[in-house]
C-alpha cells in the first residue's frame, strides 16, 4: 500500500516507523529538514520537505497514486486543509486525521462532510483510555477491548501469592467456574509456552486472556488476593494526557494530585479541573515535594510529561519513595524495552496505543479492530467473517476443520451480541466477527489470508 503521511514529529515518525515494518511504500512530509534527515537514515521512506497543507507539495509527495493519507501534522487545521486537499484534488481513496482539539473529535460527522475526514486518531485520547484501563484494572499489564467492548483482551503478571500458583490449565481454559475466558498464551521467563504443556502456573508467569468484559473484574481478581481498591493518584504532567486522565478520574471519585512544572498551566488546570483534584506547582522529579504530598501512600503514580528521561526518573523516584505501582509515558522504543519489567511497572508507548487505530485502515479487508501487545510483537485483530462455504475457508466449518496458523490462537466469536468462547465442535458462520491472537506479526499475516474471499464472492 501506498502511504502518505503528512508531519513528522512524535507521533508521524512512529506511524511510519511502524508502517514501514508492514512492508509499506511510504513518503512524509515535513517542513523540518532535520526530522526528515533522521527518519532517512533509519528506514526505507521517501521524505519530501515542505507544507502538506499546499497543493503543490502534495504533488511532489505523490498524492496522485497514493493509497492512504495520514494527516497528523502539529495543527488540527493545518491537517483537515491536508485532507480537504486530498480528497478534492488528488482523490485519495482513504484519508485519517490526527486531532487534539476535544470539539473536533466529539464532532466526526462535521469532518467527514466538510473536510473528508474517513477517520479521525486521537494520540490523546487513546493513552487516556488505556491508562484509565490501567488503573481501574491495578494487576493488568495491558488491556485492549474488541467487541464493541464486549471483550477484553488483557495481560496479566501471576503475583506470588496469587491463589492460581500451581493451577493446572486444560488446554485454553482456566478450569474457574462461572468464569468465561480463555487463556491465549502463557509467558514465562520472557519465553512462550505451548499450551499443551504448561502443567502449573508459576509464579511471575504472564498470561495473555480474552475474557468477557463483564466479567473482567471478577476473573482478575482469581489471580491476586483480595486488596483494597485503588483510590490515589498521582499524576506527574499537567498536559493534554494528564489533564484528560485527572478530569475523567476525579469524576469516578478518585483522589487525585496533579504536579505541573509550568506555573501559567497550574492556574489553567486549577481553573479547569473539578475542586477534588489537587494541582501542585513543581517537578515531579523533586523528592521532597514527592515525600511533602505522601507518595508512600498513593496506589498509582502515572509519569505523563513530554520527556522521557524525566518521566523515568520521577518513576523510579517514585517507587523508591513507596508507591505501589508506577506508569510511564516512554516514547522512545528502546527507552520503553529498557524499562519494562524494571521498577517501573508498565512502560506505555503512545505510538503503539495510537498504531491500533490505523491498522484497520492499513489492513483493510475483514479486519474490524486491532490492536498491538507487548511493546508491538504480538497483535489481536478482530474480523469479520464473509462470504460462504464455497468462496470462505472459515464460513460454514467448524473450528476442528480449520488450522489457524501455527503461534495463533482463536479468542472469541462475537454473534448478534452473544460470546462464543469457540470449541471443536462450534461452527463458524457467515457475519461472525472472529477475534485472533498472534503471538507475532507474521504469524497474523497468514491468519489475515484465512479472511480473505474469492474472487466469485466479491
Amino acid at each position: 500500500m501506498k502511504i502518505l503521511i503528512i508531519g513528522a514529529g512524535r507521533v508521524g515518525a512512529s506511524v511510519a516507523e511502524n508502517l514501514v515494518s508492514e512492508q509499506n511504500d511510504i513518503t512524509i512530509v515535513d517542513t523540518n529538514a532535520e526530522r526528515l534527515a533522521y527518519l532517512q537514515e533509519r528506514f526505507d521512506l521517501r521524505c519530501v520537505l515542505g507544507d502538506g497543507a499546499l497543493p503543490d507539495v502534495l504533488a511532489e509527495a505523490g498524492a496522485d497514486d497514493t493509497d492512504l493519507l495520514v494527516a497528523c501534522a502539529a495543527t488540527d487545521t493545518g491537517n483537515l486543509i491536508s485532507c480537504k486537499i486530498a480528497k478534492d484534488v488528488f482523490n485519495i481513496p482513504r484519508r485519517i486525521v490526527r486531532v487534539r482539539a476535544p470539539s473536533y473529535s466529539s464532532n466526526e460527522e462535521l469532518l467527514k462532510e466538510s473536510f473528508g475526514v474517513d477517520s479521525i486518531i486521537s494520540p490523546e485520547r487513546s493513552v487516556t483510555q488505556y491508562l484509565h484501563s490501567l488503573i481501574e484494572f491495578p494487576e493488568a499489564l495491558q488491556v485492549v477491548e474488541f467487541a464493541q467492548g464486549r471483550v477484553s483482551v488483557v495481560i496479566l503478571k501471576v503475583g506470588r501469592k496469587s491463589p492460581l500458583v500451581g493451577h493446572h490449565i486444560d488446554e485454553t481454559h482456566l478450569n474457574l467456574p462461572d468464569l468465561n475466558a480463555r487463556v491465549l498464551e502463557i509467558m514465562r521467563n520472557e519465553v512462550s509456552l505451548p499450551l499443551n504443556q504448561v502443567g502449573a502456573i508459576k509464579a511471575y508467569d504472564e498470561l495473555v486472556l480474552a475474557i468477557d468484559t463483564r466479567q473482567a473484574r471478577e476473573t482478575i481478581a482469581h489471580f491476586h488476593k483480595a486488596h483494597k481498591r485503588v483510590r490515589s493518584i498521582m499524576i506527574a504532567g499537567g498536559g493534554n494526557i494528564g489533564y484528560r486522565l485527572a478530569r475523567a478520574l476525579a469524576a469516578e471519585d478518585y483522589n487525585v494530585r496533579i504536579i505541573e512544572a509550568d506555573k501559567s498551566r497550574c492556574e489553567w488546570l486549577v481553573s479547569m479541573l473539578p475542586d477534588n483534584v489537587l494541582v501542585l506547582h513543581g517537578n515531579g522529579t523533586d523528592e521532597s515535594l514527592l515525600e511533602s504530598e505522601s507518595i508512600d501512600e498513593m496506589d498509582t503514580w502515572l509519569a505523563l510529561t513530554n520527556d522521557d528521561e524525566d518521566n523515568i526518573m520521577s518513576s523510579l523516584l517514585a517507587k523508591r519513595l513507596g508507591a505501589r505501582k508506577v506508569i510511564a509515558l516512554i516514547s522512545r522504543q528502546a527507552y520503553g524495552e529498557l524499562m519494562q519489567g524494571s521498577m517501573i511497572d508498565i512502560a506505555v508507548s503512545p505510538a503503539q496505543a495510537t498504531i491500533g487505530a490505523l491498522l484497520r485502515d492499513v489492513r483493510q479487508g475483514a479486519v474490524v479492530a486491532g490492536h498491538r501487545l507487548r511493546r508491538g510483537a504480538a497483535e489481536v485483530i478482530e474480523f469479520e467473517v464473509m462470504g460462504d462455504i464455497s468462496s470462505s475457508k472459515l464460513a460454514d466449518r467448524s473450528v476442528k476443520d480449520i488450522r489457524f496458523p501455527k503461534y495463533s490462537t482463536l479468542a472469541v466469536i462475537f454473534r448478534e451480541d452473544y460470546l462464543i468462547m469457540p470449541e471443536p465442535d462450534t461452527v463458524i458462520r457467515q457475519g461472525d466477527h472472529v477475534i485472533v491472537y498472534a503471538a507475532n506479526r507474521e504469524t497474523m499475516k497468514k491468519v489475515e489470508k484465512m479472511f480473505q474471499v474469492s474472487v466469485m464472492f466479491v
